[in-house]
């Protein structure tokens, strides 16, 4: 939504189309400026710094497109969009190409104006919130911005914060691959009384069964073959007064299950060949992919120890679940992975978002983590397309209704344009699965006016329509 902090510098020598632009935009809320000199725009731009440039591309003393890829250059982190008088496809490929947000053609459509700008200032919104997210990135300390900003996410972490407070509460940490689980038990730790002492994690499932109970409790000297040098601390003692995550608690093997419920309840066990009774006092954190009932009714988990885990839960959504977080972890990627690779990536386009959140990521944060390092890693642009993460995604191929399939029907006391053309858009996003990009393409629209005319037909544009 547009808000006075949404800061716009339109520059047009046209005066008339200045001030009109202005009165209309001022409406909308948003702060306006205008530069009717051309060879003024770039002093107006450090001195007004703007969030969102519209310019004209045909200018009295100044070719618009030269501008774009210097401004592009000077200031890569803002939308320009572009506005002529003329639609030429040449000229508006090439604007694309030097990094414009959009283009806008006069006489402008309002709603149009309105959405593209709304599109615009969502962007804005979008990397102000991932430059904090990096700030706070850089200290080690995680805080509630890193998991999300969508309302499921946040509830979660709302819960996660009241359970943190219980010094010494088992918590079960549940979700898919990929999900976060390992951040949100660092998170628990953090963020409870335990935050300044040790955190330790062991991932369960890549422990050999042959060293499992030493990894967990330790060894004396000489108790097995190839323990003969020193005694070994296991987890528990190393994170005594701390926090110990078991990680992929599923595949714990069964036969250490009851050791391990013996520890949870007494606090105390024996290291692998000891004598001595050791206590501890740690808080058991657990997380696990798999549904841990299932595998109790299946033998492969303790009964007693899975209730003795799930003392309190907490479930992460799949990402698939939470689309709204997709493009703001999207964006951190893009800064983690152009930095790693020194490239100088400036932006995700509005098509490539949607084609993102259209995705259904079975590996979740981690596979969509993956996808942008590959992307980057690849890409010889400086801003991410919808069809290069087709390239890595591997593109369903989506086929038009050849033209005799097509038929319609009116009847006899008439029907309006506007519900021909929602069953047309709505018909079109069955058949692509509620996948925009290639909805655009089938009805051979821009993506963004395909946007448009869902909000003003009042079709959901971010729920897959069935």
């Amino acid at each position: 939504m547009p808000n006075t902090l949404i800061k716009i510098l339109v520059i047009d020598d046209d005066e008339l189309v200045c001030r009109s632009l202005q009165k209309v935009l001022n409406k909308l809320n948003y702060c306006v400026e205008l530069c009717i000199e051309a060879a003024e725009a770039e002093r107006r731009i450090e001195s007004f710094e703007p969030n969102i440039i519209l310019l004209d591309i045909y200018l009295t003393t100044h070719n618009g497109l030269v501008l774009l890829k210097q401004f592009k250059k000077s200031y890569p982190e803002i939308p320009i969009i572009m506005i002529t008088g003329f639609s030429d496809t040449k000229t508006t490929v090439a604007a694309i190409k030097s990094g414009a947000f959009d283009f806008l053609l006069k006489p402008m459509d309002l709603d149009h104006l309105k959405f593209v700008l709304s599109k615009a200032a969502e962007e804005v919104n979008l990397k102000n919130e991932v430059n904090k997210l990096q700030l706070l990135l850089k200290d080690e300390k995680l805080s509630r911005e890193y998991f999300g900003k969508s309302n499921t996410i946040k509830q979660v972490i709302n819960s996660v914060e009241k359970l943190a407070k219980s010094p010494d509460t088992t918590i079960l940490i549940e979700g898919e691959s990929g999900t976060g689980k390992e951040m949100v038990a660092k998170y628990i730790h953090q963020y409870s009384d335990r935050g300044n002492s040790t955190f330790i994690q062991l991932d369960c499932s890549t422990i050999p069964r042959e060293l499992a109970e030493s990894e967990l409790f330790g060894h004396e000297k000489g108790a097995f073959t190839g323990a003969q040098n020193k005694t070994k601390l296991g987890k528990f003692e190393l994170a005594n007064g701390g926090t110990l995550l078991l990680d992929e608690i599923g595949d714990l093997n069964v036969n250490l299950q009851s050791k391990l419920l013996r520890v949870l309840q007494e606090k105390k066990f024996y290291r692998l060949g000891g004598q001595k009774e050791i206590s501890v006092d740690v808080r058991i954190l657990a997380a696990t992919n798999k549904n841990l009932e299932e595998e109790v009714s299946k033998g492969n988990f303790r009964e007693d120890l899975f209730y003795r885990l799930n003392v309190a839960k907490v479930y992460l959504p799949p990402l698939r679940k939470r689309k709204e977080d997709i493009p703001l972890f999207a964006y951190s990627f893009l800064e983690e992975f152009s930095k790693k690779f020194n490239k100088e990536v400036k932006r995700i386009t509005p098509e490539a978002i949607d084609l993102l959140k259209s995705y259904e990521w079975r590996g979740n944060i981690r596979e969509l983590r993956n996808v942008m390092e590959r992307v980057i890693l690849l890409l010889e642009d400086d801003v991410i397309r919808d069809y290069h993460l087709d390239q890595i995604l591997g593109e369903k191929k989506m086929h038009p209704p050849s033209s005799d399939e097509f038929l319609l029907k009116i009847p006899g006391e008439g029907v309006k344009v506007d519900l021909v053309l929602k069953t047309l858009i709505q018909k079109t996003l069955q058949i692509t699965s509620g996948n925009q990009v290639h909805a655009a393409k089938i009805l051979g629209l821009s993506r963004s006016k395909l946007r448009y005319r869902m909000e003003q037909l009042g079709i959901e544009v971010t729920k897959k329509i069935s």
